[in-house]
């Protein structure tokens, strides 16, 4: 079997692209995930998603092991087969979830036990049970188990956590052992003190990964503190391996982060924003459910090549989305998936060509125009 490889093949200033080879395909860098948590991206089928251009997918290990747990999937072929996709899969560690269900959980130098948000059944996930996990489903890229505050965070607590996280980290990383053709990543953790994420990008590097995370952020610090955050953070992470940067975001804050040495990140904002009525276009958000789209015969992007655009006017769209029909939610998550995997090949070609500032450029004034006049 191959292994886990990546290939640096162009910068411009700090913006990179090159290619994640894996056994089951290579991921183009920069690079989006559409999020999968219970083995499906909502409203679309897996060849759907594929047509959009994603090269991977993210799962997520809190959801699966709750139901319909790793053993099932595992018994069942793996996670690729049971939901039907053959390209990558990166599972995240369930740590975020875990932190995020508050007066539910009890966190030790162990790990963390919590009760089920679905039954209220217990359990205990360790990074050591979070590599089980990660290994049933069969995830190409695995993450390692860490702790998550939630920002603004008192400095000793980001501290504390960071430390128990790089703990967690080397633990992960001996448990994971040595699995051709699948990868382990580690999470930068430390807040927005700068200090803190030098010796979290320290420890990790000690340590050894295939690919490296920043973690911690996108948790409530606002796109300011982010940028500044990722102004130094990358850098102190490996130059010859991925960069991902977990559960970003909109379209400004995923540019943002490319134009900082971002190559990877993920965010449920496409699928679910697509449920809600809120597309994604070059010149800025429209909200579908606006009265103005009731008599536009035009499609939302008249650049994009989506069905939802190539097929459908924004009056259908809006009609299907105020009379509830479920066809909205998938047009519209269809839409919003093909426009975000667009930005990313906008910026793989600009970045290899040494045009990103005059892309970056042309990215912000399309929307500053905002969206098409109404009739």
């Amino acid at each position: 079997m191959s292994r886990f490889s990546y290939q640096l093949n162009a910068t411009d200033g700090r913006a990179r692209t090159g290619v994640i080879s894996t056994p089951r395909g290579e991921i183009r860098t920069p690079a989006f995930m559409p999020v999968g948590t219970a083995a499906t991206v909502k409203a679309m089928m897996p060849e759907s998603v594929a047509a959009t251009g994603a090269d991977i997918l993210l799962g997520n290990t809190y959801h699966l092991m709750l139901r319909p747990g790793a053993e099932r999937v595992d018994r069942l072929g793996g996670l690729h087969k049971f939901m039907n996709w053959e390209k990558p899969i990166l599972t995240d560690s369930g740590g975020f979830q875990v932190m995020s269900l508050a007066g539910l959980r009890k966190l030790t130098e162990q790990g963390v036990t919590f009760k089920s948000h679905v039954d209220g059944s217990k359990h205990e996930l360790t990074p050591e049970r979070s590599m089980e996990i990660q290994r049933l489903l069969g995830s190409d890229i695995v993450m390692c188990f860490d702790e998550c505050p939630a920002l603004p965070a008192d400095e000793k607590r980001v501290a504390e956590s960071m430390r128990l996280s790089m703990r967690w980290a080397e633990r992960s990383r001996d448990a994971f052992g040595d699995r051709p053709g699948h990868a382990l990543f580690g999470i930068q953790q430390g807040g927005v003190t700068q200090e803190l994420r030098a010796e979290s990008a320290e420890k990790l590097r000690e340590i050894g990964f295939d690919g490296y995370a920043v973690g911690g952020l996108a948790v409530g610090e606002g796109q300011e503190t982010m940028f500044e955050v990722l102004d130094y953070a990358p850098e102190m992470l490996p130059e010859d391996t991925p960069r991902y940067l977990m559960g970003v975001g909109k379209p400004d804050d995923i540019v943002g982060a490319v134009k900082r040495g971002i190559d990877m990140m993920d965010c449920v904002l496409p699928s679910r924003s697509g449920r809600t009525g809120q597309v994604f276009t070059r010149r800025g958000v429209v909200n579908i459910k606006n009265a103005r789209h009731a008599d536009d015969p035009r499609p939302l992007d008249e650049e994009c090549g989506c069905p939802a655009c190539r097929n459908y006017s924004r009056a259908y769209l809006h009609h299907v989305f105020r009379a509830q029909e479920m066809i909205s939610g998938m047009l519209l998550t269809w839409h919003n998936l093909h426009y975000y995997q667009d930005l990313m090949a906008g910026m793989r070609g600009a970045i290899s060509e040494g045009r990103f500032a005059a892309w970056e450029a042309d990215f912000h004034a399309g929307r500053a125009q905002g969206d098409i006049e109404p009739l």
